[in-house]
């Protein structure tokens, strides 16, 4: 069953990834004609500010993840049961602590954008505040319950109530932006779909898993472990908040509403480019765990993380080729001229970013290992040293220099330190992954190149038909040689098997019916 939850988790996963992707190619350039560019970039602006306060999860929803699973594994119920409680009381203290902050940022939003910001805009931003901060609120104590359904691998259930959430509030987000709605409009249509699942996950938790909650004296031993794991995992959470949501506030802060737009679209697209990865090391944090339970050898782990590696590469791989030889028209066309910077953006980030995406399971052996401490406090360091590179250079750069400083950050935290890391502390064949990955690449690469000189010179107008035709051909070649110079046995194998029960599931039905 567990076997079964995981493929359908991974394959789900896809599912949930595909559908946000359509919907980001689909949705967003509407969203963006409809609000318009000041509006799109003061409603991102907001978001941005707003998601510093994520954080206050504190890590506490990866160690319930890692401390239910192991538990299971080594079938302790009732603290499973006192451990819910535990996190219950504490995520609603954080719940209030929410409140509070959100309504000190509420009061202090003119001094923060009063130089770059209309009234008009002033008073948006703080309706949308208010709106956020009950959005915050209400999930950091619910989302206890999301955390148990990983835990448990239920993911069938968890994936198939993010896809029937993404395809209900795309359609009400298109019916608000069609009778002339705005950003805020958005806000309260995002919140109320946030609350149903969260509803919905508690509902699920009580009834299907049947879990209870203990409100007992607290292990102070127990919470300390936990506390340590977690805080960690929250410097980590800063970590990300500070690399992608600072640039926006230090341009809201320097250039204004138009400058965010351009990098809010660069980091919607980052984030697309991240999705494609998370998926395979998303639904691996319980297995790996239970693989660490188990004092299992380095090098079982270690050939973990070299296959998964390599499985992410395969995709990863295909989507950045295909960015860098059409990524420009494919901004043009999708969001307009006005978003072309957004292109350089993109590279800034595209490139480094491929080395931690490709190594994303590194991450959960160290969460599975309780071992996230220098991870963490590395990334602080270089995320602080990011911060003053993009505001020293936002000034007299403006937004591409502000993706310059987070691109350095991202070559020295994430490429360098961490793969120096991964190999001397935590034994993984960090020479044997690269060779790997380097004989995957040398295709590639060349195609790349080839591809980029040919659309730079024989491309020059952007017409959409030209464009699907140039990238179809493209993908063809690529996914053809790519298939016969880049994949193992093994790789070819895990692709061959589930299409070949598609093949023969859908010839059966058809043979059925005549």
């Amino acid at each position: 069953m567990a076997v079964n939850q995981l493929k359908a988790g991974v394959v789900l996963s896809y599912v949930v990834l595909g559908l946000n992707t359509f919907v980001g190619l689909t949705y967003t350039p509407y969203m963006l004609r409809m609000l318009g560019q000041s509006e799109y970039g003061l409603y991102s602006l907001v978001g941005s500010v707003i998601s510093y306060l994520t954080v206050l999860d504190l890590g506490f929803g990866n160690a319930i993840i890692r401390y239910t699973s192991k538990f299971r594994t080594e079938n302790k119920v009732d603290e499973q049961y006192s451990m819910f409680g535990m996190f219950l009381v504490l995520y609603s203290g954080i719940s209030l602590l929410t409140v509070i902050l959100g309504a000190f940022l509420y009061f202090n939003i003119d001094a923060l954008f009063a130089a770059t910001m209309s009234s008009g805009e002033i008073y948006k931003a703080r309706i949308m505040i208010i709106l956020l901060i009950f959005n915050l609120a209400v999930t950091f104590p619910f989302s206890l319950f999301g955390s148990v359904i990983t835990a448990y691998e239920d993911f069938i259930f968890q994936k198939v109530v993010q896809i029937i959430r993404i395809l209900l509030s795309t359609v009400a987000m298109v019916v608000v932006l069609h009778y002339g709605y705005k950003a805020i409009a958005l806000v309260v249509v995002t919140t109320a779909f946030n609350i149903f699942s969260l509803i919905i996950n508690y509902w699920y938790c009580k009834h299907k898993i049947k879990i209870k909650i203990h409100f007992k004296k607290n292990d102070f031993k127990f919470l300390k472990e936990v506390s340590i794991y977690s805080f960690y995992i929250f410097l980590n959470a800063i970590m990300d908040r500070i690399y992608w949501s600072t640039g926006q506030f230090i341009l809201g802060a320097v250039s204004g509403t138009v400058a965010v737009a351009v990098y809010s679209v660069a980091i919607t697209l980052r984030q697309m480019y991240m999705n494609f990865t998370s998926v395979i090391s998303g639904v691996f944090l319980p297995r790996v765990t239970s693989m660490v339970a188990q004092n299992k050898s380095d090098k079982e782990i270690s050939d973990l993380f070299i296959r998964l590696g390599r499985l992410q590469f395969i995709v990863i791989s295909f989507i950045l080729s295909g960015f860098i030889v059409f990524g420009r028209q494919f901004i043009i066309l999708w969001a307009g001229e006005e978003y072309s910077t957004a292109y350089v953006i993109c590279l800034m980030f595209f490139i480094p970013l491929t080395v931690p995406l490709i190594q994303a399971i590194g991450i959960t052996i160290l969460q599975a290992r309780n071992q996230m401490k220098f991870r963490s406090v590395t990334y602080i360091i270089i995320a602080l040293l990011s911060i003053g590179i993009s505001s020293s250079m936002a000034k007299q750069y403006g937004v591409l220099g502000c993706a310059a400083g987070t691109s350095i950050a991202l070559i020295i935290g994430q490429v360098i330190t961490m793969n120096i890391y991964y190999s001397r502390k935590q034994a993984l064949a960090i020479g044997t992954f690269w060779k790997e990955i380097g004989k995957m690449s040398i295709f590639p690469v060349v195609y790349t190149a080839l591809g980029y000189l040919l659309v730079s010179n024989y491309l020059q107008e952007i017409k959409f038909f030209d464009i699907i035709f140039a990238i179809f051909i493209y993908s063809i070649i690529y996914l053809f040689v790519f298939w016969m110079v880049g994949l193992n046995k093994y790789e070819r194998q895990l692709i061959k098997k589930p299409v070949g029960k598609l093949y023969h599931y859908f010839k059966f039905r058809v043979l059925s019916n005549s």
